[in-house]
């Protein structure tokens, strides 16, 4: 396993993370509680120390079995929990809320599902136009004063409303969406955390199983997953993307015997500014993959050409906006 340390800390974490938005079942068509732990528990063997997870993931549902997972493996002082905040649900209706009130509830709320003490990552979910993001950055350094978390992470936010946040708080950790196809943050996040010296987990390597090289023009999503409302799993856009992908598999085997999820994890590791990829495995085999990403580098001629198959075979990229939740209707200043 590789390791970085988190800026402005002394925790030094895996560089891939596993990630339990879809440990949480609610867009992934339910969930396996014993499943889950058992796959949490493969992660920890592999060397993996960082889990994230959040509170809307399954209503609950992921945090709790995060913290029974740790909790049946000990030594919870070798684990890094980063988890979020400023999400609510009602009647699995989500939307944003980062007033301080509610943060100061789902901290609590929290620490009580994942079975601990203490946040390692807190991170704000979503930024909240409805309330000044002084007065969140505020409320989440309160807690980090009072040791409730080790660090203070955003997430899904621009440099401007990062630069606001900096202005009332700390800041360690980002988290944006980030893979070989969603490269928004490009232009202006990785430019800016690069500059502030701040920590990246993207989140999304694998663009939603897109880039495993599993998927085919006849591959359906049913019940409530998230991929029938994106775009790029319609045709026929889709068959553009699996395009992309077939090439990118055959590029990864001719030149290092990898396979495109490889590269696509090893992409995104070797980008300026990135700390940890999510890997998020639902079951214990999935994760054996991991070992592929790790202790190579992808040189300079294959990154231009990773770029120029892209290019070719999408004709017009499609970003992650679909998973932004509904933003209040009040507007703070």
């Amino acid at each position: 396993m590789e390791y970085a340390l988190i800026s402005g800390t002394d925790m030094k974490v895996s560089r891939i993370a596993q990630g339990t938005w879809a440990i949480g079942g609610w867009m992934w068509g339910g969930t396996d509680e014993s499943e889950s732990i058992r796959t949490i528990h493969a992660a920890l063997d592999k060397g993996i120390n960082l889990i994230d997870t959040a509170p809307v993931y399954g209503f609950g549902v992921s945090e709790e079995i995060v913290g029974k997972a740790i909790e049946q493996r000990g030594q919870r002082e070798k684990v890094f929990i980063a988890t979020k905040v400023g999400l609510q649900w009602d009647d699995g209706s989500v939307s944003r809320n980062s007033s301080p009130d509610r943060i100061r509830k789902e901290v609590q709320d929290s620490l009580r599902r994942l079975r601990t003490d203490y946040i390692d990552i807190y991170q704000v979910h979503w930024p909240d136009l409805a309330v000044p993001i002084e007065e969140t950055a505020r409320t989440m350094q309160e807690l980090f004063d009072q040791g409730l978390i080790r660090a203070i992470g955003v997430s899904n936010y621009s440099p401007q409303q990062m630069k606001r946040f900096m202005s009332a708080s700390e800041l360690h950790t980002v988290q944006p969406p980030y893979n070989l196809f969603e490269r928004q943050i490009e232009r202006d996040v990785l430019p800016y955390v690069c500059e502030n010296n701040l920590s990246v987990f993207a989140y999304g390597p694998l663009c939603r199983g897109l880039l495993t090289g599993t998927m085919r023009p006849d591959s359906r999503f049913t019940g409530d997953d998230l991929r029938q409302s994106d775009p790029k799993f319609q045709l026929p856009v889709f068959e553009q993307y699996l395009n992309a992908v077939q090439k990118l598999d055959d590029l990864a085997q001719e030149r290092y015997g990898k396979h495109v999820m490889d590269l696509a994890v090893r992409w995104v590791l070797d980008q300026p500014g990135i700390t940890a990829a999510l890997w998020g495995a639902r079951y214990p085999a999935e994760l054996d993959a991991v070992a592929g990403t790790l202790d190579w580098k992808l040189d300079a001629d294959t990154l231009t050409t990773i770029d120029q198959i892209v290019r070719r075979a999408i004709r017009k990229p499609i970003g992650p906006e679909f998973m932004a939740p509904p933003t209040s209707t009040t507007i703070a200043a």
